[in-house]
């Protein structure tokens, strides 16, 4: 294998971790909105925590320096359309994801805490917090902005 083939194997590789780990955010956050209890809601919270986040910052840091390697290697340039626009969408696409991210972190600590006080039975305000627009806008805005990346990738226009 040359070392083209090894540099997009790892960015493919990076890339799968960091769409899987946002679907999986995406998938468990979902699940919350009909959670019936606290500690459900706080379960699901804690799973995107311990395995979708890891996923998404190490699959994002990959595809960023790995990809960066590679149009270097490849003899891209810098300058071009495609290679500019992912960059951008890159940058876009984990601001979203964070603030997003923060809504969430939200939800879960107040179903935690709702949980741990023994009720556990969901609360208007964790149904508010679980159902927020602009939480929910901003995570699933960075979910289309990296399939807007995906097709940069797979498309180059400009090339």
């Amino acid at each position: 294998m040359s070392t083209y083939d090894w540099l997009l194997m790892i960015h493919v590789t990076g890339a799968f971790l960091l769409v899987g780990g946002g679907t999986t955010a995406a998938i468990l956050n979902l699940r919350a909105l009909y959670a019936e209890r606290p500690s459900e809601v706080a379960l699901l919270m804690q799973l995107i925590q311990r395995v979708a986040v890891p996923a998404i910052g190490i699959g994002s840091v990959t595809t960023l320096v790995i990809g960066l390697w590679l149009v270097h290697h490849a003899g891209f340039s810098y300058g071009t359309f495609w290679v500019w626009g992912a960059v951008i969408l890159w940058v876009v696409a984990n601001a979203l994801g964070s603030r997003g991210g923060r809504y969430q972190a939200r939800a879960g600590q107040e179903a935690a805490r709702l949980a741990k006080e023994g009720g556990d039975v969901v609360t208007p305000e964790l149904r508010t917090l679980l159902r927020d627009p602009v939480g929910n806008a901003l995570s699933y805005g960075s979910g289309l902005t990296l399939v807007l990346i995906l097709i940069l990738m797979i498309w180059k226009p400009g090339q």
